[in-house]
């Protein structure tokens, strides 16, 4: 039976739904837009044109990915709230940035990706000092922007009163998805073997099969950002923490996949194919789907804060399920299947998310007639 079958989770998660959206619009979202302005400051001050045409084209492009991020914040005591957010938007344009960096061409991509990713392991080791020298290969001198981005994480960590308790889960959150980020890049000049062999090697120690392993490493960031939440809270022990990294794994592996599922279309149009690749069969892809979410909900709803969690997995899906894309024959047998494990609780975030999409699109129509 699943978990959703429990009228009080539900009702708990709805109400866990409200809360988080008023403590996001009114003690979240200005802080949010506080540091996405302090970060586009310093991108704008990056000496190198090629890094900073990046860091800034991140920052306008990928908002919407520290803004979702913070709304983890909203477990956070209010005490600690901001630190919390300043660590999670930091942390975020982080990703989001190495990830534009590793796509760049160079002769080693596994040996110079790492050694830009140590800067996202170092951020979050807070128990050990940063490693650094992140530009020693090809890569021009950012003007001290990724080393900035380092040191506010770690700082705004520091500042939270169970740093220590998630250090060890946020380092090996942070570890997979260095892994799992470099080596997707590595792909064009290595191939997939190096790929393969790694997150089978790696998936053989949990319930997921390697591709979907592979899906929740590479995304992984927002494990680490409930990690950064939980990390605000005086009672979260490490044991705690290692259940939370193990629970946002799966809901990482669902976010990742879900977004290669609807954008199949036009990344097999621009030869961009995405992490559905790894699947030959469709039936495999919605039964290890459907077992990630079904893993995800249950462990999620033992965790002390479960309900908060829950939604996050639900919002997740319903983001990705109310997209275009999401209708095509392609998708449609995976997000059917999924919309019927996490019913009843999807019906309305569903609902919510599409009414999102359409103020969205009539947004953008207005804007444009204005300029007509």
């Amino acid at each position: 039976m699943s978990v959703f079958g429990d009228r009080w989770l539900i009702a708990r998660a709805s109400v866990a739904l409200v809360r988080a959206n008023a403590r996001f619009w009114i003690t979240v979202a200005p802080t949010v837009a506080t540091q996405l302005k302090r970060w586009e400051e310093c991108a704008e001050a990056i000496d190198d044109p090629m890094l900073r045409a990046l860091a800034l084209e991140k920052l306008k492009d990928e908002r919407f990915n520290a803004e979702v991020a913070a709304t983890l914040a909203t477990l956070a005591p209010r005490r600690y709230r901001r630190h919390a957010i300043e660590a999670v938007v930091a942390y975020e344009i982080m990703y989001d940035y190495l990830d534009g960096l590793t796509e760049q061409p160079t002769a080693d991509p596994l040996r110079d990706g790492l050694e830009l990713y140590q800067a996202f392991i170092d951020a979050v080791a807070i128990e050990h000092p940063p490693l650094g020298g992140y530009y020693t290969h090809q890569q021009h001198d950012d003007s001290g922007y990724l080393e900035r981005l380092v040191s506010a994480v770690r700082g705004a960590l520091g500042e939270l009163p169970a740093a220590i308790a998630v250090a060890r889960a946020c380092e090996r959150a942070a570890a997979r998805c260095s892994q799992a980020q470099v080596r997707a890049h590595a792909v064009p000049r290595l191939g997939t073997a190096q790929l393969e062999a790694w997150a089978a090697s790696e998936a053989a120690v949990t319930p997921l099969g390697w591709q979907t392993f592979l899906a929740g490493a590479a995304s992984s960031v927002l494990a680490v950002h409930a990690l950064i939440a939980a990390a605000a809270d005086t009672r979260t022990t490490a044991e705690e923490a290692d259940a939370i990294d193990s629970v946002y794994l799966s809901i990482c592996a669902l976010s990742t996949m879900l977004d290669s599922l609807i954008d199949h279309q036009r990344d097999t149009q621009a030869g961009q194919a995405g992490y559905i690749r790894y699947y030959q069969n469709h039936d495999i892809l919605v039964r290890d789907l459907t077992h990630a979410a079904r893993n995800a909900t249950e462990h999620a709803a033992s965790l002390r804060d479960g309900a908060h969690h829950v939604m996050t997995l639900v919002g997740v899906a319903s983001y990705y399920i109310s997209a275009p894309g999401a209708s095509s024959d392609f998708a449609r047998p995976v997000t059917a299947q999924l919309r019927t494990e996490l019913r009843p609780l999807i019906t309305p975030t569903l609902a919510v998310m599409r009414a999102w999409r359409l103020a969205k699109l009539a947004r953008k129509a207005l804007t444009r007639s204005t300029r007509a």
